[in-house]
């Protein structure tokens, strides 16, 4: 594959691996998330509320995480080595929880494994793009959002085999084997991403203007808002064990709650697969407010609902539902709507005539910067080598003949802060 190609096929090795990697994440995930409201309130004795505040904290990181991880996406070369290092950094830290004596020492651990999470996701996003074409974002998201939900059914199934064998604190240590195993997979999924040309790395600098504005911003705030209201799955096993414990007791309520949110899970891999080529064919907007609805309609039954197992299995398929739908068509729409090349930057890609070596485009200021791009419109040479840009001049003019140092079109030398 030449540098910069994309496969035709949408499913390829690279997102393969990168599904892979978002799967046997989420079953080391799920291992301690699905077993972390037993374990806080039963093991360590601490309230429900700690639950909640734990997961508050650790969700509200992950987000502030996604925005600095965004600046480090930009660059392909950052962005891959982020993805690893955070695969690797989530694992081990979910792990440790097993080994925390007090709930304070949980929600260190547990915000700490949220934040690097949160940190390699974009860097996750962007890699899924450069594996594919635009008109198959939608499938590409919606394969990694399924096998992402799948990890989420095996999870916790792996969840009671290790309970049943060797105890919880146990079972989440061991939650470290597929999380490593994750780490892996997308490793195998940035070697057959596209190979990386020369190019000069850009600083890194946090821009938000630029994406909030047009409809890109507006999609922006509906996910925030979506997100703001977005409980956490671990509140919802909490509901699902209150309502059902003064009935059957403790141990067997966990049992139930756990084997409704694997329900959960199985009705958001189906949904992601829809969502994914809806989204190409009708657009991720519509999709996503479509979630928004099931998702609003959902959480208004779970808190009006009783301890009807029935009823509790439907409302939990009904959220499986609303998040396939709404995490699926959000990461296609933003990506289908993110300006292209590294835009937090103010870059976007000069279209070079590949025998002139030079752009189409003209007009704007004067100043090298990197090869095939430009900021806000500047012309700049294409093509050219690492010592080619130290010479390289601006495009422009030809300068008026000048014999003396004082004349007003003399060149300057090119180094000089002026280009």
């Amino acid at each position: 594959m030449e540098p910069g190609a994309v496969n035709p096929g949408w499913l390829n090795r690279g997102v393969a691996g990168i599904g892979a990697a978002s799967f046997l994440d989420d079953v080391g995930k799920e291992v301690s998330t699905s077993l972390l409201p037993a374990f806080l309130t039963s093991t360590l004795g601490a309230p429900a509320a700690a639950l909640g505040a734990i997961e508050g904290i650790a969700d509200g990181m992950a987000g502030a995480a996604k925005l600095a991880g965004g600046a480090l996406a930009d660059d392909p070369a950052r962005r891959r080595a982020t993805a690893m290092g955070g695969y690797s950094a989530t694992a081990v830290l979910n792990a440790l929880i097993g080994a925390a004596g007090a709930a304070w020492q949980v929600g260190i651990l547990r915000i700490a494994a949220w934040f690097t999470r949160g940190l390699r996701t974009p860097s996750r996003n962007a890699l899924l793009t450069d594996l594919v074409a635009p008109g198959a974002y939608g499938r590409a998201y919606g394969f990694e959002r399924a096998l992402d939900n799948l990890g989420a059914i095996a999870g916790p199934l792996l969840a009671l085999g290790l309970v049943a064998l060797v105890g919880v604190r146990d079972a989440i240590l061991l939650s470290f084997v597929p999380g490593l195993l994750a780490a892996t997979a997308i490793f195998i999924a940035i070697k057959a991403a596209p190979r990386l040309e020369e190019h000069e790395r850009p600083p890194l600098r946090l821009r938000i203007r630029p994406v909030l504005r047009g409809e890109l911003g507006r999609l922006l705030l509906a996910v925030s808002a979506f997100e703001l209201g977005n409980a956490a799955a671990t509140l919802l096993i909490l509901r699902a064990t209150e309502l059902l414990a003064p009935s059957r007791g403790h141990d067997s309520a966990v049992k139930v709650a756990l084997l409704l949110y694997a329900g959960y899970n199985l009705a958001a891999t189906l949904a992601s697969v829809a969502a994914g080529r809806a989204t190409d064919r009708r657009g991720g907007i519509v999709v996503f407010l479509a979630g928004i609805v099931v998702f609003l309609a959902t959480y208004l039954g779970f808190a009006l609902t009783g301890s009807a197992i029935v009823v509790l299995g439907v409302l939990f398929g009904a959220a499986g539902v609303g998040i396939g739908l709404a995490e699926t068509a959000q990461s296609a729409a933003v990506a289908s709507l993110a300006p292209p090349g590294p835009a937090r930057l103010g870059l976007r890609r000069a279209r070079c005539d590949p025998e002139l070596r030079q752009p189409r485009r003209l007009g704007g200021r004067r100043r090298p910067l990197v090869p095939g791009f430009s900021p806000r419109g500047v012309p700049l040479p294409c093509g050219l080598d690492r010592r080619e840009r130290r010479g390289a001049r601006p495009i422009g003019p030809p300068r008026p003949a000048c014999a003396g140092p004082g004349c007003p079109g003399s060149p300057r030398r090119a180094g000089s802060r002026r280009w």
